[in-house]
C-alpha cells in the first residue's frame, strides 16, 4: 500500500449528506481529503502503521459544521472576559444587570469604559412583566456614576448606556440621530439612554476603536468555541469600512487583516468566507459604489481558506426595533421603513433597487440584511431585475435573515437560484417576544423553513453570533421541533422541517451559499476532510436531547482542531 490514511472511523453513523442522505459506517481521510466512504471492508486497506483508527462506538459523524452567519470577531469581543455577559442565563432582571456593572466597576481603572452584551428584554424581569418598562440611562447610574457604561443588545440593534456615557458622547435632548437611527427619549424629551439602529454609531465614534491585539485575542476566543462545538466554517457577514462604526470595529476593514495574518500564521483553525460592507445604515447608491470601487480586488492566496465572496448591504432593521419594513403594521401601529438613504419609501426602494443592480454588474454575490416582508419583497424583485439586465449565470444572491419571507418572494428567489439565509437560534430565542410586535400568527410564520423549502429555495442556517450562540445543535433541534425558548410552546408547527432537512442547512446548502458544495459540505471522497463527532445516535435522538449530545472531535482539512476523545 503506497499511501495509508491519517485517519480511520469505525462503528458509527456516518451521516454522508450526499444527494441520497445515506448512512455509511466507515470513513477514510488520507492527506486532508476524504478517501473512502462505507464500510470496514472499504477503509481496512487504508489502516497503515502511523494510522489513527477511530472507533466511533456508535457515534455520529458529520460533515464539519458550516455556520453560514456568523461576526467571528464581535463573538469573541462580546463574551468574557473580553465582555460583561449579560444573556439569559447570566442575568434575569434589570437589576441583575446592574449588579454586573456594579462588580465591573470595582475592577476596573477610574474613567475606563465598561462594556456588556446580550440584553433582552424579554427574558428582563420588570420588562417581561411591563413591555413599557425599558431599560434607562437611571438603572445604571446609581452603580455608575463615574464610569461611562455601553451595554448592547443580543440582537446589535441597540445600545444602552449611562449618564456618564451620554455626557461623554455628546448626546443630550437637542441631539438629532442620524438617518434610520433614533435616540430614545423620555416624556420630558429627555435621552434615556437607549439608542437604536444606525443611532449607535453615535456611541460607537465615542469609543476607542479595538486595537489589533484585541481583534486578535477576540478571533481567537471565537475560533477556540467554534472548534468546541464542530465548527469548520464560518461566513463573516460584513467586514469593511461600513462596520468600522460597529461594536468598535469588530467589522471593520482592519479585523480582514488580522484574519489574513492568523491565516498566514496558521491559527486560523476554520474556513472563512467574507462579504465585504462598503458602507453602513442609510446609505446612497453614490456612496455605495464610491466605496465599493475603493474596496479593489482581495488577492488572497487560499481561497479554501479565507475567500471574499460578495458584497453586503442593510435594507431594513429588526422587528423588536419595528425597523423591519412590514405590509402590515406593527401592534401599535406603523410599518417600519427601509433603511436607506431618501425621503420617501419610493426614493429608498430606488436607493435599494440601485445598490443591488450596481453590485451585480460588477460581478458580486449580494448578501442583503432584510426582515420584513415588505422589504423583503423588495429586495428579491431587485435581485431579478438586476438578473433580468445583466445575466449572470450563478450568481447565488441571497437574503439574509428572511424573517417574514411571503410566498412572492420565495417564488422570486426559486425561479432564480437565489437563496434565504435563516436563523434558527434567532427563532428560539424571540419567538415569544415577537407576538407583542406582530401579534401571535405573524410571530409563530416568522422564519418559514417548511415553505421555503418547499418553494424550491436554497436555505442555510447561521447563528449570527453574537446575536445568539454558535450551537448548531439548539438550531436543529428548533427547526424540527419549533419550540421557544422563553415558555417552551410551539412556534409555527406547519413551518417543522425534517433532520434531514435541518442538517442539510448547516452543511451542503451553506456550502453552497460559500460557491463550495464541489469540495466540502458532505462526506464523499475526493471532498476536504471537515468532520464533526458527536457522541451518541443523532438519527435516533429525541430531538429535546439534540442540544446536550456533546461534540467530541472536530477536523479541518485533516487536521485534528478538538479531540476530547483523548482529554
Amino acid at each position: 500500500m503506497d499511501t495509508y490514511a491519517d485517519l480511520v472511523f469505525l462503528g458509527g453513523q456516518v451521516v454522508t449528506v450526499d444527494a441520497e442522505f445515506s448512512v455509511a459506517s466507515a470513513l477514510a481521510v488520507t492527506g486532508g481529503v476524504i478517501s473512502a466512504v462505507g464500510g470496514r471492508e472499504d477503509v481496512a486497506p487504508l489502516v497503515g502503521p502511523d494510522t489513527r483508527v477511530i472507533d466511533l462506538r456508535g457515534a455520529t459523524l458529520l460533515p464539519g459544521i458550516n455556520d453560514s452567519h456568523l461576526h467571528g470577531c464581535a463573538f469573541g469581543m462580546s463574551t468574557p472576559p473580553l465582555s460583561l455577559d449579560l444573556g439569559h442565563p447570566a442575568v434575569a432582571s434589570l437589576a441583575d444587570v446592574a449588579e454586573a456593572v456594579r462588580e465591573a466597576v470595582g475592577r476596573v481603572p477610574d474613567g475606563q469604559w465598561i462594556t456588556g452584551h446580550g440584553w433582552d428584554t424579554g427574558y428582563l424581569d420588570e420588562c417581561a412583566a411591563d413591555p413599557s418598562r425599558l431599560p434607562s440611562r437611571h438603572d445604571l447610574d446609581a452603580v455608575s456614576p463615574d464610569h461611562p457604561v455601553v451595554l448592547y443588545s443580543f440582537s446589535g440593534h441597540a445600545t444602552w448606556v449611562n449618564s456618564r456615557a451620554l455626557e461623554l458622547i455628546g448626546i443630550d435632548r437637542h441631539t438629532v440621530a442620524p438617518p434610520g437611527g433614533a435616540i430614545v427619549a423620555d416624556a420630558a424629551g429627555e435621552p434615556t439612554g437607549l439608542l437604536h439602529e444606525g443611532a449607535q454609531a453615535l456611541v460607537q465614534n465615542a469609543l476607542p476603536p479595538l486595537s489589533r491585539q484585541e481583534r486578535t485575542d477576540a478571533i481567537r476566543s471565537a475560533l477556540a468555541t467554534l472548534a468546541r462545538l464542530g465548527v469548520t466554517s464560518y461566513t463573516e457577514p460584513g467586514l469593511g469600512p461600513g462596520g468600522d462604526g460597529i461594536m468598535r470595529g469588530a467589522l471593520g476593514a482592519e479585523t480582514l487583516d488580522v484574519y489574513r495574518r492568523l491565516l498566514a500564521d496558521g491559527e486560523l483553525t476554520a474556513r472563512l468566507g467574507v462579504l465585504l460592507l462598503p458602507t453602513g445604515l442609510s446609505s446612497t447608491t453614490e456612496e455605495f459604489a464610491r466605496a465599493l470601487t475603493e474596496l479593489g480586488e482581495s488577492g488572497d492566496a487560499d481561497p479554501r481558506r479565507l475567500a471574499i465572496h460578495g458584497v453586503k448591504i442593510f435594507a431594513d432593521g429588526i422587528v423588536p426595533n419595528k425597523t423591519s419594513w412590514m405590509h402590515e403594521p406593527y401592534v401599535g401601529g406603523g410599518c417600519g421603513s427601509l433603511c436607506v438613504g431618501g425621503a420617501t419609501d419610493t426614493e429608498r426602494t430606488a436607493e435599494i433597487d440601485a445598490m443591488i443592480r450596481h453590485a451585480h454588474a460588477a460581478g458580486h454575490q449580494m448578501g442583503v440584511h432584510v426582515t420584513g416582508d415588505r422589504a423583503i419583497d423588495t429586495v428579491a424583485d431587485a435581485f431579478a431585475a438586476a438578473m433580468a439586465e445583466h445575466p449572470r449565470p450563478d450568481a447565488r444572491h441571497y437574503v439574509i435573515h428572511g424573517d417574514f419571507l411571503t410566498a412572492h418572494s420565495m417564488e422570486v428567489l426559486a425561479a432564480h437560484g437565489f437563496g434565504v439565509n435563516m436563523n434558527p437560534t434567532i427563532k428560539w430565542t424571540v419567538a415569544d417576544m415577537e407576538e407583542m410586535f406582530v401579534g401571535a400568527e405573524r410571530a409563530a410564520y416568522a422564519w418559514p423553513y417548511r415553505d421555503a423549502l418547499d418553494a424550491g429555495v436554497r436555505v442555510a442556517s447561521g447563528s449570527d453570533a453574537p446575536v445568539t450562540s454558535p450551537d448548531w445543535r439548539q438550531g436543529v433541534a428548533t427547526m424540527v421541533l419549533r419550540e421557544s425558548k422563553a415558555a417552551g410552546r410551539v412556534s409555527g408547527p406547519e413551518q417543522r422541517i425534517g433532520l434531514a432537512e435541518a442538517i442539510r442547512t448547516y452543511t451542503i446548502d451553506a456550502a453552497w451559499q460559500d460557491f463550495a458544495d464541489d469540495w466540502k459540505g458532505s462526506l464523499e471522497p475526493g471532498k476536504v476532510a471537515d468532520l464533526c463527532v458527536l457522541d451518541g445516535d443523532l438519527l435516533t435522538a429525541d430531538p429535546h436531547d439534540i442540544p446536550e449530545m456533546p461534540v467530541v472531535l472536530t477536523v479541518v482539512d485533516g487536521q485534528v482542531v478538538h479531540d476530547a476523545l483523548r482529554d
